[in-house]
């Protein structure tokens, strides 16, 4: 059994995975449940891996796996408690997977090289690029760490010419320079944010950054 406010921030927290491929912060978790203090988050957290729902990944900030969810998407009426069978929600291991190209390294830092041909082909679920166009980058640095992005992680990106605020990027820098970057737009200028206290936000003027992608989904590997 699940209580209301652990069911809600288990939806959420599934919601996010499958939209962004990357857990939310605990500010945005205590933002959509209303609570008062991210203390009242890790309680919940805490709770729901103690019952196998979800796990924390060691040493990766915003890192957490959802092992299973509950058949309906909302509570039982009139009460706090949810009562449900659980399923895995894994994607099933003989789901045949789509193959996309591998364009080698993006900067999660200092922004590096511009995007090169591809280099590999990976294997993605399905449901991670539906509809569009999508290639795959290695990541490099550490200026996405509490976005949930590590250096080695693969960044499933849809191809795109435009962005809307707060969507995570693969960004050209005067036609050189690629890096992946939280979008911001003040007026006719673009910002580029880190998800790291350690790295300034780059404000860049019109014309001087050119969007090539949207994030949509990551992989991690493990050795």
């Amino acid at each position: 059994m699940l209580t209301k406010k652990q069911h809600e921030l288990l939806l959420f927290i599934h919601r996010r995975l499958s939209e962004d491929g990357v857990s939310p912060s605990f500010d945005e978790m205590k933002d959509a449940l209303q609570l008062a203090s991210k203390s009242g988050v890790h309680r919940l957290v805490s709770a729901l891996e103690e019952r196998g729902f979800i796990r924390r990944l060691a040493h990766r900030a915003r890192a957490l796996e959802v092992l299973k969810m509950p058949d309906s998407a909302a509570p039982k009426a009139g009460g706090n408690v949810v009562e449900a069978d659980f399923r895995r929600s894994r994607t099933s291991e003989h789901e045949a997977g789509i193959e996309v190209p591998v364009l080698g390294r993006i900067a999660a830092g200092v922004p590096i090289e511009a995007i090169q041909h591809e280099v590999d082909r990976l294997s993605v679920p399905a449901a991670m690029v539906s509809g569009g166009e999508h290639f795959a980058l290695e990541v490099r640095g550490d200026s996405m760490i509490d976005a949930g992005i590590l250096e080695g992680d693969l960044v499933i990106i849809r191809r795109a010419d435009t962005a809307n605020t707060g969507d995570i990027v693969v960004a050209l820098v005067h036609d050189q320079e690629a890096t992946l970057k939280k979008l911001r737009k003040k007026g006719g200028s673009i910002a580029l944010e880190a998800a790291n206290p350690a790295y300034e936000t780059r404000i860049f003027g019109p014309g001087e950054v050119k969007v090539q992608g949207r994030l949509v989904g990551l992989i991690r590997r493990y050795h």
